[in-house]
């Protein structure tokens, strides 16, 4: 099964756009919730309308969703602390600060451990049962 890759961006004016490189798909919103509906009915809206749908998706797709950490943190701004997001990726909370503003840029090596943790948090809350 291929993957799709919508990017959701944060705009300067606090809205947010997701659209996908990969097939004519977009969307946009006040939060990024709005913006990936709207670009995932985009999708849909694509494969309904058009005769000559390309190759990777007749078999089926899946959604990746690929987010700066700018756009990240605002949109987990509820969940994830800066202290939380330490705790998190062993990442000091001023540095935390510098992305989550733009003022910095983390290197790939910074980006890979924040993506690991994130996932790993995902993973444990997967097995949680109440």
């Amino acid at each position: 099964m291929e993957k799709v890759t919508i990017i959701v961006e944060r705009a300067s004016d606090g809205t947010f756009s997701a659209y996908s490189e990969m097939v004519p798909a977009w969307g946009m919103g006040a939060t990024a919730e709005e913006a990936k509906k709207g670009a995932v009915e985009g999708l849909r809206q694509y494969m309904e309308n058009n005769e000559e749908i390309p190759e990777f998706l007749q078999g089926g797709y899946e959604i990746e969703y690929c987010m700066d950490v700018e756009s990240m943190m605002e949109y987990y701004k509820g969940i994830f602390t800066k202290a939380a997001f330490e705790r998190l990726t062993g990442i000091n909370q001023k540095q935390i600060q510098h992305y989550a503003t733009g003022h910095r840029k983390p290197k790939a090596d910074t980006l890979k451990k924040m993506e690991e943790a994130l996932h790993k948090l995902g993973n444990e809350l997967l097995t949680v049962k109440l």
